[in-house]
C-alpha cells in the first residue's frame, strides 16, 4: 500500500482535533499544542546522539589550538624538520587559513547534498575528510601538499558544523535541546584548550608540527564509526515520506525504530504515536510541499534566514576573530611578554572560555535563549570599548585591557559563542533546515575570514582604540537587533518553533 502525504495528515489531524472541511486549518484547529507533554527519554540513550557528532566539533577546535602551535614549530630551522622552514608571512597566512577555505566549500557541498544523503552520513563523510585531511597534513613533503591537507581537513569542519547542530536539534529531546547543542560548543572549545595543550608538547620536538595533527587521528575513525551506529534523524525520515521520496510506510517505520533507539526504553511503547504526531505537526506547516531555493527568501523561511544569518554575522563582525586571534598580541601591548607566553596564555583563555560555556550549558535550557544572548551581549559592549578606551586613554593601566580581554571572552560563551549556533540549529523548517543552515555556516566562516584579514590593515589605519570601539558600536546594534527580531525557543519541539516564532 502506498503512502499519501495528504491522506495521512488528514488522519492524523483527525486523531488531534476535528476538521469540519476534511483539510487542516491552522487557524480553527491548530494541530500544534499549546502545552505538550515533556518528552520521554533515557539519559543513556540521550548521550550518543550527541557525543559522536559532537566530535566533529572537538576536530574543529582542536585545529585551530594545534595550528597556532604548528606555525611556530614549522619555522624554526632546528625543530621544523623540513628543507622548506623559511615561510614567508604570506604562506603561513595561507596555512592558517587554508582550513577556513576548505570550511566554506565544505558549507557550499553541504548546501548540495544535505537533504539527499541526510544529517547521519554527511557526518560519516565529515569524519573520512577530517582523517584524510589529517593524514595529508601530517606527513606532506612540501609545502604545496599541506595546503591540500589543511583545505581538505577544513571541508571537514564545514560539513561538520552544518550536520552537526542538525542532527542533535533533530535527536535531541526539546527539553535538554539547547543543552546539548551548547555541548558541542563546549566541545570546540575543549578541543582548542586540548589543541594548545597538545601542541605545546610538541612544539620543542623535531617535526613536532606533524606530531600535533597526527596525534589526533583516532577521533575521526571514532566518530566515523559512532555515526556508523547511530540511526537517521527521524525528522529527516519523516520528510522524506511526506515529499514522497521513497517507500513512505519504511520510512515511517524506520523513524519509529530511530526515535526507540534515540529514546531508549522510556518511550518504547509510545514511539508510533510520537512519530503521528510529528507527522501530523509537519503536514500543518507545511512541510509536505516541496522546497525550492526561491523559498529560502521568502515567508517563514525568509525570517528564518534573518534570524539565523543576523546571528552568526553579528557573532563575528562584533570582533571575535580578532580578540582571540590576536590575543596575545593585544596582551603584549599591554605589558605581558606574549613571544615567550603566548602558549600559555591561549590555554590560560581557552580555559575561560571553558569554563563560560559549560556556565552556558547548565543555565540555558532554565533561563532561555534571549536573557542569555542580551546580558552577554550587553557585556561585550562594555568590555570592548573598555578595551578602545584603554588604547586611547588608558594606556599606562595594562590591567585595563586584561580585564576587559577576560571579560570579553566570558560574555561570548555565554552568548553568541553557544546560541548562536543552537538557534541556526532549530529555526529553519525542516524542508529547507538543510540548506538553510549551510548558507547560516556559510555566511559565518566568509565575516570570519573578512574580519580576520581586515583586521590588521583597519589597526594600522584607525589605530586598535577607534577599532574595538567601533566593534562595540557593531555590538551594540546586536543587541537591538536581539531585543527586537530573535524569538525565544526555550522548551519547544522544532515544530512548535516553525509555527509560532516565524
Amino acid at each position: 500500500m502506498g503512502f499519501d502525504p495528504e491522506r495521512q495528515s488528514i488522519s492524523f489531524a483527525g486523531q488531534i482535533g476535528d476538521s469540519s472541511s476534511g483539510g487542516i486549518s491552522a487557524e480553527k484547529e491548530p494541530l500544534i499544542k499549546e502545552n505538550h507533554s515533556p518528552e520521554n527519554y533515557s539519559v543513556l540513550a540521550a548521550i550518543p546522539p550527541f557525543l559522536f557528532p559532537a566530535l566533529g566539533a572537538l576536530l574543529f577546535g582542536y585545529e585551530i589550538g594545534a595550528t597556532s602551535c604548528a606555525t611556530i614549530s614549522i619555522k624554526s630551522p632546528t625543530l621544523s624538520g623540513i628543507s622548506w622552514y623559511d615561510l614567508s608571512s604570506v604562506d603561513v597566512g595561507i596555512m592558517t587559513s587554508g582550513s577556513l577555505y576548505g570550511a566554506l566549500i565544505g558549507s557550499m557541498v553541504a548546501f548540495s547534498v544535505a537533504d539527499t544523503i541526510g544529517r547521519r552520513k554527511e557526518l560519516i563523510l565529515a569524519a573520512f575528510v577530517y582523517l584524510v585531511g589529517a593524514i595529508v597534513t601530517s606527513v606532506a613533503p612540501v609545502f604545496s601538499v599541506l595546503i591540500i591537507g589543511r583545505v581538505l581537513y577544513g571541508i571537514g569542519i564545514g560539513l561538520t558544523m552544518h550536520a552537526a547542530p542538525m542532527y542533535i536539534a533533530e535527536t535531541a529531546p526539546s527539553q535538554i535541546r539547547g543543552r546539548m547543542i551548547s555541548l558541542k560548543e563546549f566541545s570546540t572549545v575543549l578541543g582548542m584548550v586540548g589543541g594548545y595543550g597538545i601542541g605545546s608538547l610538541w612544539v620543542t620536538v623535531i617535526s613536532g608540527w606533524r606530531y600535533m595533527y597526527a596525534t589526533i587521528l583516532p577521533v575521526p575513525v571514532i566518530m566515523g564509526i559512532g555515526m556508523c551506529w547511530l540511526p537517521a534523524s527521524p525528522r529527516w525520515l519523516l520528510l522524506r515520506a511526506l515529499q514522497g521520496k521513497g517507500n513512505g510506510e519504511n520510512l515511517q517505520q524506520a523513524a519509529i525504530k530511530s526515535l526507540r533507539r534515540l529514546r531508549g526504553p522510556a518511550i518504547a511503547d509510545s514511539a508510533a504515536e510520537q512519530v503521528n504526531e510529528i507527522l501530523a505537526e509537519l503536514s500543518s506547516v507545511g512541510e509536505d510541499k516541496e522546497a525550492t531555493f526561491a523559498d529560502l527568501f521568502r515567508g517563514k523561511c525568509l525570517k528564518a534566514l534573518t534570524i539565523a544569518g543576523g546571528l552568526v554575522l553579528f557573532q563575528q563582525i562584533t570582533g571575535q576573530p580578532s580578540v582571540l586571534y590576536y590575543a596575545p598580541s593585544i596582551l603584549q601591548t599591554a605589558g605581558f611578554s606574549a613571544a615567550a607566553d603566548a602558549t600559555r596564555i591561549s590555554i590560560l583563555l581557552g580555559v575561560l572560555k571553558l569554563v563560560m560555556t559549560g556556565v552556558s550549558v547548565i543555565v540555558i535550557d532554565r533561563l532561555g535563549r534571549r536573557p542569555l544572548l542580551l546580558g552577554g551581549v550587553s557585556g561585550m559592549v562594555v568590555s570592548l570599548f573598555l578595551l578602545g578606551s584603554y588604547y586611547i586613554f588608558y594606556n599606562t593601566a595594562p590591567a585595563v585591557a586584561v580585564a576587559a580581554l577576560l571579560l570579553y571572552v566570558g560574555c561570548y560563551q555565554l552568548s553568541f559563542g553557544p546560541i548562536g549556533w543552537l538557534m541556526i540549529s532549530e529555526i529553519f523548517p525542516l524542508k529547507l533546515r538543510g540548506r538553510g543552515i549551510s548558507l547560516a555556516v556559510l555566511i559565518n566562516f566568509g565575516a570570519n575570514a573578512l574580519v580576520t584579514f581586515a583586521f590588521s590593515p583597519l589597526k594600522d589605519l584607525l589605530g586598535a582604540g577607534v577599532l574595538f570601539c567601533g566593534f562595540g558600536v557593531i555590538c551594540l546594534l546586536s543587541l537591538f537587533f536581539i531585543y527586537f527580531i530573535v524569538p525565544e525557543t526555550k522548551g519547544l519541539t522544532l515544530e512548535e518553533i516553525e509555527a509560532k516564532c516565524l
